[in-house]
């Protein structure tokens, strides 16, 4: 198998978990009735919810891209994987109303806007990469609410 197939395989297993992962959270959602917790910052797990599905399919077209030698989404790749794992923990702290939750969003608006940057050199040529930098856009907003 080429390398370019193996990246695509990759990027289509990578989006196929995410999808996957969604519809479970969906059915998750769907059948519990989770009362109060996250009502209050609802706004912000949204985002940060947004910002993984956008953020992995972001990446995913960053892996396929640099797989046929296009070094110059380096930079967007591991700015976008360095979301993913901000915005993971972001969407967990907010959804237990966490006492570390302001700190966290000033972490993540930090993160938030260092991707939105970079995806933004590409959001002209990638869709992909103009998704990431308009839900990244928006999650920074709601970061900047809840930071210290």
């Amino acid at each position: 198998m080429e390398r370019r197939e193996m990246l695509k395989t990759l990027a289509t297993a990578v989006a196929g978990a995410v999808s996957t992962n969604a519809l479970a959270a969906d059915h998750e959602h769907h059948h519990h009735d989770h009362g109060a917790m996250g009502k209050a910052n609802a706004a912000l797990i949204t985002t940060a919810s947004d910002c993984l599905q956008t953020g992995e399919a972001c990446l995913a077209h960053c892996l396929v891209l640099l797989g046929k030698g296009d070094k110059e989404m380096a930079a967007c790749a591991q700015s976008v994987n360095e979301l993913l794992a901000i915005c993971t923990a972001l969407m967990k702290v907010a959804s237990q109303d966490s006492r570390f939750m302001p700190a966290l969003a000033k972490v993540a608006s930090d993160v938030c806007s260092n991707c939105e940057k970079e995806c933004r050199k590409h959001e002209k040529k990638h869709a992909e990469c103009k998704a990431c930098a308009d839900s990244c856009a928006a999650c920074l907003k709601e970061c900047k609410k809840l930071a210290i």
